[in-house]
């Protein structure tokens, strides 16, 4: 029995008390093999267990714990999941890893496509590589939400686009879920030509059919870079195309609304950038429930803006004057600009430069600031007036670093600029407090 590397134990808990230590091995707990960390945590909630460990020494320990409900050994594993990560069997023709250059970091390759990750983290799955035993154990374990990747409910095109003869099959596992009353939510990557238009209509249709497990439907405009040599031809969405994206999404949600009470299915903001059209309200995004794809982002930002300039000025703080920079892609450059010339309203001593980065890395028709590298940044702010510090996103950083995608650090920028620069988390309280407190 292989088992599961223990690496910390939590001071305090029961794990400390039966001296187990890193470096220990779990072995099982009731008599049951721990397959991942969902099997863990569900033989954990019993409140007598039998856990036997190996110890370092090699001898086994049969350890009979009595214990309340959910509480937990306080311990932690090598491995997040307590198993391997599942990649990616697809070849999708708007698959982004595929547009990546090469040379980079070996993570900015890896392919998830894990039912696990999708309900600890959010993930999006294709449900192209999960088992019957793995839809048995989402339904056993409760698991949701569950976020899928549809990208069209015909079964002969979904085929086609993720390039894998299993693909259609595999929305019956949608059913699946549904019929086990499995929450989840869908996305769509909207591909000029194939899954737009009527196909867009119709899984919009079949999708809807799912409330109220199915719970919401984000569209979002394919991102093409300009290393796509030897991939299938998209086009990107002009316009026109955005603004006939948007007026189908509109007469959908009108429909739901009435019938359901819920939109349901919501364009991401691109689409209205594109489209050149105004960002609709706070109540229209129902919650922000689809807000990590990019639905309701720049709202939220922008009310958030409001709310904290108004509680600044009931804090009656005293504000110094200075000049500030921000660099975002271009996407966010008008918002941001929209941003600073409020803030200079009420606070004149403050003034602040938007610099817009277009993404030379990666292609211009990549607009976000997420993907914007360091030396995109270096070679086109250097020399500019920056101001008294650069204010960056924390997007555009790898999560709990300051390493950007073409791994240049924050410190490698602020030598190459010669001006201090300030990390701000995405949401309008943070950027406000940075720009006029410098917190």
């Amino acid at each position: 029995m292989k088992g599961h590397k223990i690496t910390e134990v939590a001071p305090g808990s029961i794990g400390e008390e039966l001296e187990l230590e890193p470096g220990d091995i779990l072995l099982s707990i009731n008599d049951c093999e721990i397959k991942d960390v969902f099997d863990y945590h569900y033989y954990m909630n019993e409140e007598y267990l039998t856990v036997l460990v190996r110890k370092q020494n090699g001898e086994e320990w049969e350890l009979d714990i009595e214990k309340e409900y959910e509480e937990d050994l306080g311990l932690s594993f090598s491995e997040g999941l307590m198993d391997a990560y599942r990649s990616c069997h697809n070849k999708c023709m708007f698959c982004f890893i595929d547009q990546m250059p090469p040379g980079m970091r070996d993570t900015l390759y890896f392919k998830d496509d894990d039912a696990r990750l999708s309900f600890l983290q959010g993930n999006y799955i294709t449900l192209t590589n999960m088992k019957e035993e793995d839809l048995e154990r989402i339904i056993l374990y409760k698991l949701s939400p569950i976020n899928i990747s549809i990208h069209t409910m015909n079964p002969e095109l979904r085929c086609k686009m993720l390039h894998n003869r299993f693909a259609g099959d595999a929305l019956q596992k949608v059913k699946r879920l549904y019929e086990a009353g499995i929450e989840m939510n869908s996305q769509i990557v909207l591909c000029k030509g194939y899954n737009d238009g009527e196909e867009l209509e119709r899984s919009i249709k079949e999708l809807s059919e799912l409330l109220p497990y199915m719970r919401s439907l984000s569209v979002v405009p394919v991102g093409l870079t300009k290393y796509r040599d030897n991939l299938v031809q998209l086009e990107k969405f002009e316009k026109e195309d955005a603004k006939k994206v948007l007026e189908l999404i509109h007469e959908w949600q009108e429909k739901l609304l009435k019938e359901h009470g819920t939109r349901f299915v919501f364009p991401s903001d691109e689409w209205y950038l594109i489209a050149e059209e105004e960002i609709p309200n706070e109540e229209y995004y129902e919650g922000y429930g689809q807000i990590e794809n990019g639905v309701g982002m720049i709202r939220s930002l922008v009310d958030e803006v409001d709310e904290e300039l108004e509680c600044i000025s009931r804090e009656q703080k005293e504000i110094r004057s200075k000049t500030i920079s921000l660099a975002t892609g271009r996407l966010a450059a008008p918002i941001l600009e929209k941003i600073i010339k409020k803030v200079n309203c009420i606070y004149p001593g403050i003034r602040g430069k938007v610099y817009m980065i277009e993404n030379d890395f990666f292609g211009h028709d990549i607009t976000v600031a997420g993907l914007l590298t360091g030396q995109d940044i270096i070679k086109q702010l250097k020399g500019k007036e920056l101001g008294d510090y650069l204010i960056l996103p924390d997007v555009l950083l790898r999560s709990g670093e300051e390493v950007l995608l073409d791994d240049l650090t924050v410190n490698d920028l602020e030598k190459e600029l010669g001006i201090k620069i300030r990390i701000v988390a995405s949401d309008g309280a943070s950027l406000v407090r940075t720009i006029v407190l410098d917190e």
